[in-house]
């Protein structure tokens, strides 16, 4: 059976009563008789499918395309191509009901030719130099390691789709719990507060984690959500894309030589259909396909009498002394499962904190409590102190344009962590007086 009649025959069986009486009249309609060979294919696609899934048309063609019965339809020219119409089956988490490429040029505002045209189902975007027909303003910015980071920020457009779609349906799937970042109620407190007086610490980094995230596990969480494939399809083409190769073109090299592998697998990931770091939708988006990565990094965790929690890329353990003596070999299998479900672990980052030391996640000292280190605490304070006797301005040194604010901000960091160190360094900012130029609010 070829791949057309296949999907010829599943849509004509999903318009038609789900009976094996139902199923062969409207295959005849598509073959234009009643051979022997369609009846049995009924018969094992009822085995299959005892109730219609009206939500995977193309996944009943591949089904109907390897059943036995279909061996005797080969050479079979369909007569006619009927249009299966689609439609959610479940919807656990209460989601916008999305039947079918209609119902979602509804909600987005789009006519069909537009929606095709955004989510870009060929990756026309990939060959194309021409800024005006690409959904993405590419840049690029060399991080602390020295490794260049490629965003991709959507342009207006498609970022008030992806926003609306963010809100409504990408937000209201809950991530798994040890995912602490880019999500309500996440916090980088709440992702370092389960690991603060621990005996030992492991934090380990992801690398590319959002180009690491594919088009194909982006589908799977739209799935999963219970929107139909077509739907899914779409969805994932909104949220993902392809870097054109003029862009990567125009991205430097590192300048250590020791990043030029790494550099070359970004490049690798970003010319497949991705997570871009720059839209909207992608942080909740990777939470939600890292879903299978948590559930087993915790219980991994567990198994070893530990904690696991992630914010974005950051991996961070934390267990007994007992850990001492067998670390390398939690490290390793960890490596294993991250490998596993296709991430890479970025070995420049990892590090193991015994509680001697100091321990710190995502900006904060976790040796006791989470609480913001004392030195970055004492440099604010002496800022605060030369605002005050020198003026705010001959503070600004790196000409912020709201110099006020931007301490304020700072201040409340710390009071977020410590309300009485917070609570003090705000009352010493009360005293400045930031209208001279340059350092007003």
């Amino acid at each position: 059976m070829s791949e057309v009649l296949a999907r010829a025959l599943a849509a004509a069986f999903l318009s038609g009563d789900w009976t094996r009486p139902g199923l062969v009249a409207s295959g005849a309609t598509v073959v234009g008789r009643r051979p022997r060979w369609l009846g049995r294919l009924a018969t094992q696609a009822l085995e299959l499918y005892p109730r219609p899934p009206h939500d995977r048309p193309r996944e009943l063609a591949r089904v109907l395309q390897q059943l036995p019965a279909a061996e005797k339809a080969h050479g079979v020219v369909p007569l006619a191509q009927p249009v299966a119409p689609a439609r959610m089956l479940g919807n656990r988490w209460h989601l916008p009901p999305l039947d079918d490429a209609g119902d979602l040029g509804r909600f987005l505002g789009l006519t069909w030719s537009e929606l095709g045209w955004f989510a870009d189902p060929r990756r026309l975007a990939r060959a194309t130099s021409e800024i005006r027909l690409q959904h993405y303003r590419v840049s690029h910015r060399v991080a602390a390691s020295g490794a260049i980071r490629v965003l991709e920020a959507p342009k207006l457009e498609l970022r008030t789709m992806q926003r609306r779609l963010l809100d409504e349906v990408v937000g209201a799937i809950p991530p798994h719990d040890a995912a602490r970042g880019f999500r309500p109620g996440g916090s980088v407190r709440s992702y370092a507060a389960p690991h603060a007086g621990r005996p030992v610490v492991v934090r380990l980094d992801l690398e590319s984690f959002f180009a690491s995230v594919s088009v194909g596990r982006v589908y799977g969480v739209f799935r999963t959500a219970g929107y139909p494939e077509p739907v899914a399809h779409l969805l994932a083409g909104l949220t993902t894309t392809v870097l054109p190769r003029s862009a990567w073109a125009a991205v430097p090299r590192p300048a250590d030589d020791a990043l030029l592998e790494a550099h070359w697998r970004l490049g690798r990931r970003l010319a497949a259909p991705h997570l871009p770091q720059g839209a909207p939708t992608s942080p909740a988006l990777a939470n939600l396909a890292a879903f299978r990565l948590d559930v087993r990094l915790t219980a991994l965790a567990r198994s070893w009498g530990g904690r696991y929690t992630r914010y974005a890329d950051d991996l961070t353990f934390s267990g007994d002394r007992g850990w001492g003596t067998g670390t390398s070999r939690l490290l390793d299998a960890i490596d294993d499962v991250v490998r596993d479900e296709g991430f890479r672990l970025n070995p420049r980052k990892t590090g193991v904190m015994p509680r001697a030391g100091r321990q710190v996640l995502g900006g904060l000292v976790v040796n006791e409590r989470p609480r913001v280190a004392r030195a970055e605490v004492d440099v604010l304070r002496a800022v605060l102190h030369n605002c005050r006797r020198h003026g705010a301005a001959s503070q600004n040194r790196d000409g912020h344009p709201a110099f006020g604010e931007h301490l304020r901000g700072r201040i409340a960091w710390v009071a977020q962590h410590d309300h009485h160190r917070g609570a003090r360094l705000l009352e010493a900012w009360r005293a400045i007086d930031f209208s001279e130029a340059g350092a007003g609010p």
